[in-house]
């Protein structure tokens, strides 16, 4: 398990998906997981935020080459419109965002694919939760969405659960 502390090496930020299965959580204060730090071998190291501005950068640039309309949302999370692109196979071009991201940054991605950003955000949860996926998802298609939505916490959806800001 890994996990990347903030400013002052206060709180968890960054956590990999083995460091929240032993339930270290999105900002916890790391005094308060000592015990859980010792016992798992948790491997904790200070956040570079230079390098991770720089980093994110890069994979926006790479990002920019596939649509004229790229949002970046946050250091690490764009939409990118794919509005004129149905002429495509979605699945395929998604698949090769996620190639050339990794070829030329060496970060990995994952990519959720649906006709609105929640439901982008609910296709990249299924794209980062499920290894047979490969790393992306399509929810485009009614029943499909009706669904996998069905499988989604109210709480976990984006801009509609309780107070959860993502």
């Amino acid at each position: 398990p890994v996990v990347v502390l903030s400013n002052n090496d206060g709180c968890a930020i960054s956590r990999s998906n083995e460091a929240k299965r032993i339930w270290i959580a999105m900002g916890a204060p790391i005094f308060k997981c000592q015990d859980i730090v010792k016992q798992h071998c948790v491997k904790v190291f200070s956040a570079n935020f230079v390098l991770y501005g720089d980093m994110s950068s890069r994979v926006m640039a790479v990002l920019s080459n596939f649509t004229p309309n790229l949002e970046v949302y946050s250091i690490d999370e764009a939409f990118l419109s794919l509005n004129g692109f149905e002429h495509l196979n979605l699945d395929e071009y998604a698949r090769r965002i996620k190639t050339d991201v990794k070829r030329l940054t060496g970060i990995p991605v994952s990519i959720g694919v649906a006709p609105t950003k929640t439901l982008a955000k609910v296709a990249n949860h299924f794209a980062k939760d499920h290894p047979e996926t490969g790393g992306v998802f399509c929810l485009m298609e009614e029943g499909e969405i009706d669904r996998y939505l069905a499988q989604t916490p109210v709480e976990e959806l984006w801009g509609i659960g309780r107070e959860k800001a993502i």
